[in-house]
């Protein structure tokens, strides 16, 4: 079953690819990996900002790390590579949050989830899930990965 036709049956939808914000490409491919850059969460057309721990719940969290990671294939699909990916290597979380926020992998878990519930076993990946003060545009994730390409 190709990626789009596991899309389709699970009634999954992929954004437009968001253009950058700044001076960078939005997917770097060397030999047969593919650097995808960070992403931000967009739910409804709407950017979800502010910071876990301070008025943003955990679930809206995880719902921001879903949205970063259909954000991450809507990039792959936009440089002609989804169907290309043999597995992904790993996701990098970013979450903005008070001090006293410890779940940062809850929330990071939202993409994770996604990654193997769209592409199975190479969905899997290693990752790292880290809270930060702020994030561009004040978002509440982003998401960048690395991910390997079939020849």
């Amino acid at each position: 079953m190709s990626i789009h036709d596991r899309l389709n049956s699970l009634g999954i939808t992929l954004p437009h690819a968001a253009a950058p914000v700044a001076s960078y490409q939005p997917v770097v491919v060397d030999g047969h990996t593919a650097f995808v850059s960070g992403q931000l969460p967009f739910v409804d057309g709407e950017l979800v900002t502010g910071k876990l721990g301070d008025g943003v719940s955990l679930e809206k969290g995880q719902q921001a790390a879903r949205a970063c990671g259909l954000m991450i294939m809507a990039q792959l699909e936009a440089a002609g590579l989804i169907e290309r990916v043999a597995h992904f290597v790993k996701l990098g979380g970013f979450v903005a949050c008070t001090p006293d926020f410890y779940d940062q992998p809850k929330v990071i878990n939202g993409a994770s989830d996604l990654m193997y519930e769209v592409f199975g076993d190479p969905g899997k990946h290693a990752r790292s899930a880290v809270g930060v003060p702020a994030l561009p545009l004040n978002a509440s994730v982003e998401v960048d990965a690395i991910v390997a390409l079939k020849a």
